[in-house]
């Protein structure tokens, strides 16, 4: 296997052709990559004013221009040129796959795929180490035309190793940071996919979320992020940390290329049976697939009614102020927009789950058996890392694994539980999380309030919905001013909070009810436009005039 750092060092032979790319003839209107949309793509790609090879190395070389300082991607797939040159020969002869024939796409570093790219979850013991099949979202992507462009870097072990690492850091990967303010903190634990889909490094980009890492990377990178409910995407051959609460989704620069990505990898899975909960799995249920992309309608919140569950997300502080302020003005535009906003509609046992440990004891049973099952699907595995307590001694034993300056404490808390996922003890705990995240969380304010969401700033609105496997949402709401206080993260090597940094608006609703919640975002999103007034302290150049005709 080629490592990610001399694959990424033998492309950087196409960045200084960029330079004189642009003496050959090209159309007058090309589409600017920073917020190129899958429909403009697709357009100039049905026009012939460009080729998905062109695609290719545009944001190949937007990559490697802002790699070596951000840090966010880990590997180019070799094989993107020839997958490329394949789907232009098909699009050529009339063949379209759908609206994703052609574009490139970067998936988190945690998703496997059968070809020349690692799947490593940012640790080393993975490195080389070959799967019998791509993931199914791998495989669905292929299916439908997308051109699996590279792997992002992630929090290593997606969050789930340590008590003092950094938010972006792998051993694999190293430190990713964000491109809105010097030194800053990408959020975790998708940060690599966040950084690509915000600077146009690909149409859009994969995460996977277990309590935030979708939704919280999206926010601080000034993009769309849409965790799905637990089960309407496969998490077959995607590292794991938890069955009951793993989740990937799209993440994208607005919100109708997010949902044109989440159309194509939902649906029922053999290889997990999470899957056949979807309510359209069964042809006997009489409920239709829905349509994520007919959802984006500028009247969707027209006559819906949007709670604001107060206690959920705190009070307005001189720190918090910009988001608080802005969140504020949001709910005028919902209003404005038709909604009916139903404030103080407070989850009832909110203050029990602040103080509720059933969550950690969930993933904690979770962990060891399924990544152990993970690992047993591996046709090849050169560190023979076939438990968790081999992947710990690994971490603690291979010099580059940065081990005991970042600890394995997530790695011994669930190695020192007694039970597993299987037990009685993990059930409690399990039935505690529905309690907390339903009946006395969202879905009781839901059904109370007759709510068809609620809205939160992004920050409050993972973990309520991560408890249950409920859907979520978040769109660009705002940055912060100029005036703001730096503060750094707990390791003191990322700037948390910083002028400039984003912060986003997230909408919060019943299991399956995606297609609603989109609606809603995108009906915000454009009265709003906020991502285009916020913008990255540092952009890739290269474009599509310097690579076409080449």
């Amino acid at each position: 296997m080629v490592s990610s750092w001399f694959l990424l060092r033998a492309l950087a032979i196409f960045a200084p052709l960029t330079s004189v790319l642009g003496q050959y003839d090209t159309p007058a209107h090309l589409p600017l990559l920073l917020d190129a949309t899958a429909e403009e793509l697709t357009a100039g790609l049905d026009a012939g004013d460009f080729t998905s090879v062109d695609l290719v190395n545009a944001y190949v070389g937007r990559i490697l221009q802002v790699n070596s300082t951000l840090h966010m991607v880990t590997e180019i797939n070799p094989d993107a040129w020839t997958i490329a040159k394949e789907l232009d020969e098909e699009r050529a002869q009339g063949k379209c796959r759908g609206p994703l024939h052609g574009l490139p796409i970067l998936i988190k570093n945690n998703i496997g795929t059968a070809d020349e790219m690692n799947n490593t979850a940012g640790s080393w013991s993975l490195v080389g180490a070959r799967l019998p099949r791509d993931s199914t979202l791998a495989a669905k992507l292929r299916a439908a035309g997308a051109i699996l462009l590279g792997k992002t870097n992630l929090s290593q072990w997606a969050n789930y190793r340590s008590s003092n690492s950094s938010n972006g850091w792998s051993a694999y990967g190293g430190q990713t940071y964000g491109a809105y303010y010097p030194g800053q903190d990408p959020s975790g634990s998708s940060s690599g996919s966040g950084v690509s889909a915000s600077l146009g490094l690909a149409f859009g980009t994969l995460g996977t979320e277990t309590d935030g890492s979708i939704i919280s990377p999206s926010q601080q990178n000034n993009i769309v992020g849409i965790k799905p409910t637990v089960g309407l995407t496969s998490r077959s051959l995607v590292i794991p940390i938890s069955e009951h609460q793993d989740s990937p989704g799209p993440m994208a620069r607005t919100v109708k290329d997010a949902a044109y990505i989440l159309q194509a990898i939902v649906g029922p899975d053999q290889y997990d049976n999470y899957t056949t909960a979807i309510p359209w799995a069964s042809n006997a249920s009489n409920v239709s697939e829905p349509d994520y992309v007919a959802a984006c309608t500028f009247d969707a919140l027209k006559g819906k009614r949007i709670g604001v569950p107060r206690n959920a997300i705190g009070r307005r502080t001189a720190s918090t102020a910009p988001i608080y302020d802005a969140f504020e003005a949001a709910l005028s535009v919902l209003r404005e927009a038709g909604a009916t906003v139903v404030d103080n509609t407070n989850y009832t046992a909110y203050a029990e789950y602040l103080n509720s440990t059933a969550e950690g004891t969930v993933l904690d049973a979770d962990f060891a058996p399924d990544l152990a099952a993970y690992l047993s699907e591996l046709i090849y595995n050169p560190q023979g890392v076939e438990t968790l307590a081999d992947v710990r001694n690994f971490t603690r034993t291979f010099p580059l694994e940065d081990y005991p300056d970042r600890n394995t404490a997530d790695f011994d808390e669930a190695l020192a539980l007694n039970f597993t996922n299987t037990d009685y003890e993990a059930w409690q705990a399990y039935e505690e999380d529905l309690y907390l995240g339903g009946e006395g969380g969202l879905l009781g304010a839901l059904s109370t309030y007759n709510l068809d969401a609620v809205v939160v700033p992004a920050d409050y609105a993972s973990g309520i919905s991560a408890i249950i496997g409920g859907p979520v949402i978040t769109v660009p709401l705002g940055a912060f001013p100029s005036n703001t206080t730096v503060v750094t993260n707990r390791r003191g090597d990322l700037n948390a909070t910083a002028p400039n940094i984003p912060f986003g608006l997230a909408f919060a609703g019943a299991l399956w009810s995606e297609a609603d919640l989109i609606g809603f975002a995108y009906a915000y999103e454009q009265r709003t436009n906020v991502r285009k007034k916020v913008h990255p302290y540092i952009e890739a150049t290269i474009e599509l005039v310097d690579v076409v005709g080449s």
